[in-house]
């Protein structure tokens, strides 16, 4: 195996694919191209460059064309066995018959005898050889690896296949680029039942070989039978690229295509299809384009599926059917193209708008006519394919509009053509047109008379719809959400207040899911009057679970609970207005709120059921790797969570949660809250939300008493702004409260960074004189006293640490201490 290439291992291995395989070949052999180009340029240049060795080696050379051996001593005809084997003289070769030919040609010529037909026909006769030369493929096996090859061949009809595989094997490492080994091999393969490996020599062999297209069709049905559609595609797309106008491939690929879901390329090959279909295959070429234009539709390119429907009645007007104008009139429906739809239904149903003149009333003159289709006067048939222009008429006549329906028109072109007449505003023929769709049964018919209810929803004749609707939502087969949802739209806009709330009310409960119903409901239950049913119909549509997962469940949750939160708020239900924020809040920061420990639970503490925040230990919340899918599935859900409400709206939704607690002196909560949004890194990384975050914590921590907390919030701030005295009151209060000394090293280390800070010097007084080193509280009053000395709280504060000094067991000067006592107290 050491002669073979490196992707042929690999292939061969089963390593790589055999695209992979063709396109590291091809990349090899550009490179040795590259090289070769390259080693050419060289021995050019040294050519060119004297030598005085070119007469010596002109001598060798003479030398040898005359003993028959090469420089090297081997003779030429070994020489030429080599080059056969590595390809090298196929231009020779060819040079020589042609040399030989013009012997021929010469000899031919010379002889006197010869008449003018016999060279005639000798020059046919050459002419018909070469033809047959350049048809038949030439092998790339060498000549002397022929007689082992068919000696392989023989070898594999005896049966002695291990020898035969030896022998191929030998000739691949020999001559590479020969096919026949390869496909000598796949017939052994094959016989012994191991259809993979055979069709892996196939593909080779044909590689080797690749103008045989009927080959590589074999190989795509093999590649089929074994389920590698990709690779009968790629089998398929090399047939055509030797034949590529064969339809039944084309046709072949584009299937496999629809199969891996390529819709794209499918059609592409559809189109290829199109092109190449001859004018007299018309009924074809129908078909293939109504399937086409089937397939764009249901992918949603309403656009290439109109420009394929048109092509068809470009082409072939005389085949046009009624599933034809059926699909093409669909097609312009959709892209709201009313008028290229009736031009559609017209030409081609056999449909007749007539336009009649008639007398006007004097009433009737103020009217506006409206937009009507132009159409030929005295039962003249509408005919023109453009769209209708507003008709002209005279100041004392009216045009009518009547339309004429030959039978045998399916009832769907009709029902389209009644859609189009809707929006282009000619409801003059419709009355006969709508008693001809009351007559069917809405069972069968159902889709139908939607279509038209919906058109006239479209344009706002509500009373017309109306009837449809209802005969619609009483029937069994389309007693549906969908169908209901369009009668209470249809009551709600002609002011039925209360019938539309029922109908709502069906949607809601044949479609829980349906967030836009529910909000009209309870719209609606609103201004009737009924605001708990209002509440009722914004219950909560998914249970946690789901929401953790789904984003668009997220999504649609929280549009419910917005609507709910206002509604409770209007109402005055603070209890629950907080859960519905609660649970915002916590779809927002579930992430956060298990870094900061905190759990939303529900609870029956107030007699009624609500929602309440509560710190957890560590161990129950969950564990890493549960704790990892949760991130991936919160930045999921927390990208459509933004895609609804900004950030400055979740940060006022975060306030408003924090201000109602606060109402309610919920404080607990509202610091676990504070603590959860601190976690979140969109609001910890706006240093202005961050700090205003810290002061909502702070207050509620006070509130709540809890000192210890509320000390190292005011702690952080004193070292951010040490120079207020706001904070410095808070500070005090805090540490009176708190019953703790950790302070007193703090402001210690403090004031070492800040000297001159005239709080920290009488604080450090106070610390010092409490904990009973009045010396140390002295020198910080004193340095007080020398900074504000008209401050007599500094002169008291002297005073009282001399007294205690005075007063202690063991003292000297004790008389002294006394005097400075009252003089201190004087002053």
């Amino acid at each position: 195996m050491s002669g073979f290439s490196p992707e042929l291992i690999d292939y061969l291995e089963g390593k790589i694919s055999f695209e992979e395989f063709e396109r590291r070949r091809e990349e090899r052999k550009s490179r040795e191209k590259d090289g070769e180009s390259a080693s050419a340029e060289e021995n050019a240049e040294d050519v060119e460059a004297p030598s005085s060795s070119r007469k010596a080696s002109g001598k060798s050379q003479s030398h040898d064309e005359t003993d028959g051996e090469t420089s090297d001593g081997v003779s030429k005809s070994v020489h030429r066995v080599f080059a056969s084997m590595l390809g090298e003289n196929e231009e020779e070769e060819e040079d020589e018959e042609e040399e030989e030919e013009e012997e021929e040609e010469e000899e031919t010529t010379e002889q006197p005898t010869a008449g003018d037909v016999f060279v005639l026909e000798m020059v046919l006769n050459r002419e018909t050889k070469k033809m047959m030369k350049e048809k038949r493929p030439r092998s790339k096996l060498p000549r002397a690896l022929r007689g082992l090859m068919g000696e392989a061949n023989i070898r594999f009809a005896r049966g002695e296949r291990e020898e035969a595989i030896v022998m191929c094997m030998e000739i691949i490492r020999q001559a590479p680029l020969a096919h026949e080994p390869f496909s000598t091999l796949a017939m052994i393969y094959e016989d012994q039942g191991d259809m993979e490996k055979s069709l892996q020599f196939e593909l080779i062999a044909a590689h080797l070989n690749p103008s045989d297209t009927e080959e590589w069709v074999r190989l795509a049905e093999m590649s089929l039978e074994q389920d590698n559609i990709k690779q009968a595609v790629f089998c398929y797309t090399k047939a055509l690229k030797y034949d590529p106008t064969n339809v039944r491939y084309l046709w072949e690929r584009s299937s496999l295509y629809e199969q891996l879901g390529e819709h794209k390329m499918a059609m592409d090959g559809y189109r290829r299809i199109l092109n190449l279909l001859s004018p007299s295959d018309g009924e074809r070429f129908m078909q293939l384009a109504r399937d086409m234009a089937k397939s764009y539709y249901e992918a949603n390119d309403v656009t290439s599926a109109i420009e394929i429907i048109e092509e068809a009645f470009t082409k072939h007007q005389s085949l046009v059917s009624m599933e034809d104008v059926n699909i093409a009139a669909e097609l312009y429906i959709s892209s709201k193209q009313y008028d290229k739809a009736l031009a559609v239904i017209t030409d081609f149903a056999g449909i007749v708008l007539e336009k009649k003149v008639s007398e006007k009333s004097p009433a009737e003159e103020k009217k506006d006519t409206g937009p009507v289709v132009e159409a030929r006067e005295s039962q003249e048939a509408v005919t023109d394919n453009q769209s209708h222009p507003v008709a002209e008429s005279s100041a004392a006549a009216v045009e009518k509009v009547s339309c004429c329906i030959p039978e045998g028109v399916p009832i769907d072109i009709t029902v389209k053509l009644m859609v189009c007449l809707v929006h282009l505003n000619i409801l003059e023929p419709l009355n006969p047109l709508l008693t001809t769709l009351v007559e069917q049964n809405p069972e069968e018919m159902g889709d139908l008379y939607l279509d038209v209810a919906e058109a006239f929803l479209d344009v706002g004749e509500y009373n017309s719809a109306l009837p449809l609707l209802s005969s619609l939502v009483c029937s069994e087969r389309y007693n549906l959400a969908v169908v209901w949802l369009r009668h209470a739209e249809c009551l709600k806009a002609l002011g039925h207040m209360e019938r539309a709330a029922e109908s709502y009310a069906k949607v809601v409960d044949l479609a829980p899911l349906h967030l836009d119903a529910r909000i009209s409901l309870s719209t609606l239950q609103q201004q009737l009057g009924r605001p708990e049913k209002a509440l009722e119909a914004l219950e909560p549509m998914y249970d946690p679970d789901t929401l953790a997962q789904d984003a668009n469940a997220a999504q649609q949750e929280l549009k419910l609970l917005l609507h709910r939160s206002t509604l409770l708020y209007s109402q005055g239900k603070m209890y629950g207005y907080i859960d519905t924020l609660l649970t915002m809040l916590a779809m927002l920061l579930k992430v956060a709120m298990s870094r900061a420990q905190v759990c939303l639970i529900s609870s029956s503490k107030s007699g009624e059921r609500h929602l309440y925040l509560i710190k957890v230990s560590r161990d129950k919340i969950s564990d890493n790797d549960d704790q990892e899918t949760a991130n991936c599935d919160a930045k999921a859900i927390f990208a459509v969570l933004t895609s609804v409400l900004t950030k400055d709206d979740w940060w006022n939704l975060l306030l408003k949660a924090i201000y109602s607690l606060c109402d309610l002196s919920r404080y607990k909560e509202a610091e676990l809250l504070v603590d959860s949004s601190l976690e979140y890194y969109s609001f910890y990384d706006d240093r202005q939300k961050r700090k205003e975050l810290e002061y909502f914590g702070l207050s509620a921590a006070i509130l709540d008493k809890n000192f210890r907390k509320a000390y190292n919030y005011i702690r952080i701030m004193v070292m951010e702004n040490v120079n207020k005295p706001q904070l410095w009151n808070i500070f005090n209060q805090v540490t009176m409260q708190s019953q703790d000394v950790r302070h007193h090293r703090f402001c210690l280390r403090l004031m070492l960074k800040n000297p001159d800070n005239h709080a920290l010097c009488v604080l450090n007084g106070h610390n010092a004189f409490v904990s009973g080193s009045f010396k140390h509280a002295l020198g910080q009053y004193v340095q007080a006293f020398r900074a504000n000395p008209d401050e007599p709280l500094y002169s008291l504060c002297i005073g009282l640490t001399f007294i205690h000094m005075a007063s202690q067991k063991y003292v000297l000067k004790r008389h002294a201490l006394l005097v400075q006592h009252h003089t201190d107290l004087e002053s």
